[in-house]
């Protein structure tokens, strides 16, 4: 049995545009997300998206209520930037969008329950998009800051924690580095560009935050990989510095130090991705650093030096300083294509501690996503996720080792509340301690875990013991 720390945190994690659905949306509040789905639903496991996702807008209470039952006392979602307003560059808000979010938040006070707010979920209006190339122009980073500062003023009272994006690497990445999502343009200064631009939306949002005099604290979440080298030769170690640095310290040396490692600023140069800051801009990241971190951790990832020289017609790709490589024999959520690796959490701890002066975080995100989940369930109907329960169990035991030896992780929020729509994977793999039923009325179901995470909530003791060798 492993002590869990009465203030540490055990809540839940969602986001609006993968539970909303599209109920009472006008015409022109399209995220970047929605506009994909119409433009390449094919993609998306068996059609589902974010059109009803999981009806949040009808069913919000019903969630709230369950949340309640489970003795939640955290839960992060967003507010859809694309839905938030009528007009993205007037700043017109939704009164309707906007009263949503204030009875959700009331509801989830008055259910005991925090409410953290995230700011922009992958929801860069669509319109936005069209009108200035997204985060390829300045003033998307200023109407961001704008809708960041009306955010505030409408829910700062209540909502005390903050994040100004989620996991703010991943949609360039996909779109404009790999190029393997809509709209399929590979483009790396681009990649670059939009990294640089959300690193200062995100400055000037806290800046605006601080400058309020809110009570309460404003960060960001992020998703680091933590990076393994495949040997100790000093090539491998290089491509692991080297992910590292493109993928992790491109978000958390000026969101948490305040500035960029230089030797990312002369390989920018070298390749000409710069993305050519003004000192001002500079400053502003400098003097306005998050004041906790969210970390979204699901993984490991593994590199070895590359063995082939880069193509000279190939645009320039982070990935020419490494190559991914496969461990023989790790264990995988076959589900998901993705290692399982719980030390991973351990590891992320000490990166941090070591690195980023022990600076508060919490995780933000972690979970088990399984398909044909509908095969575990009792005669009652109810999901019997012990996979669920024993992912949970093995990463919190590495957290709380962390934890124990010094690390300033404040928490751990599983990935996700209910079952939700996630890009391309749509309802494939389910995430949730609460089933959601592909019906018309989205029907919900607590599953075995729910009962388990609760115990954990409340008796604050993790059952776990180390498997013995086998000799």
């Amino acid at each position: 049995m492993v002590k869990i720390p009465e203030t540490f945190i055990l809540g839940a994690a969602s986001s609006a545009w993968q539970t909303e659905g599209w109920q009472g949306k006008k015409e022109g509040q399209d995220s970047y997300l929605e506009r994909w789905y119409k433009e390449e639903r094919f993609v998306w496991h068996n059609g589902y998206g974010p059109a009803v996702a999981t009806n949040f807008m009808e069913k919000f209470s019903e969630d709230v209520e369950l949340m309640q039952e489970v003795h939640l006392t955290h839960y992060r979602t967003s507010i859809n930037w694309a839905r938030f307003f009528t007009d993205h560059e007037q700043l017109i808000v939704d009164e309707d969008y906007a009263a949503h979010i204030d009875q959700l938040i009331d509801q989830l006070l008055a259910a005991g329950v925090e409410p953290m707010l995230c700011l922009e979920h992958y929801e860069l209006p669509a319109s936005l998009m069209d009108a200035y190339d997204g985060w390829s122009s300045r003033k998307v980073v200023d109407l961001y800051t704008r809708y960041a500062e009306i955010a505030f003023e409408r829910y700062g009272d209540r909502v005390k924690q903050w994040f100004t994006f989620n996991e703010p690497i991943v949609i360039q990445t996909r779109c404009y580095l790999d190029a393997i999502r809509w709209p399929h343009e590979q483009n790396t200064k681009k990649w670059m560009l939009w990294n640089y631009h959300k690193v200062l939306a995100s400055a000037q949002a806290v800046a605006v935050y601080h400058e309020k005099g809110y009570e309460g604290r404003i960060g960001c979440v992020l998703n680091p990989e933590m990076v393994y080298a495949r040997s100790s030769s000093p090539e491998d170690q290089k491509a692991q510095k080297m992910y590292d640095l493109f993928f992790n310290r491109i978000f958390f040396d000026p969101m948490v130090k305040g500035h960029y490692p230089e030797e990312l600023i002369t390989l920018c140069q070298t390749y000409d991705i710069y993305f050519d800051p003004t000192e001002e801009d500079l400053e502003t990241i400098r003097t306005h650093t998050v004041d906790f971190l969210g970390v979204n951790q699901y993984y490991p990832k593994r590199v070895r030096a590359p063995r082939y020289q880069w193509h000279s017609d190939t645009p320039f790709h982070p990935e020419m300083f490494y190559e991914t490589f496969d461990l023989p024999g790790k264990q995988m959520n076959n589900s998901r294509g993705w290692e399982i690796y719980p030390k991973v959490m351990y590891d992320m701890a000490n990166y941090l501690k070591e690195n980023y002066g022990n600076i508060p975080w919490l995780i933000t995100e972690n979970g088990m996503g399984r398909e044909n989940e509908e095969q575990y369930m009792d005669a009652t109907g109810q999901v019997q996720d012990d996979y669920r329960i024993q992912f949970i169990t093995e990463h919190l035991y590495w957290l709380l080792k962390a934890v124990e030896e010094g690390a300033n992780c404040e928490g751990y929020m599983l990935w996700a509340f209910t079952d939700c729509v996630s890009p391309m994977n749509a309802f494939k793999n389910r995430y949730g301690l609460v089933r959601i039923e592909l019906n018309e009325e989205r029907t919900r179901s607590l599953k075995k875990s729910a009962a388990w995470y609760r115990s954990l909530i409340d008796e604050r003791w993790l059952p776990f013991e180390e498997k013995p060798l086998i000799l």
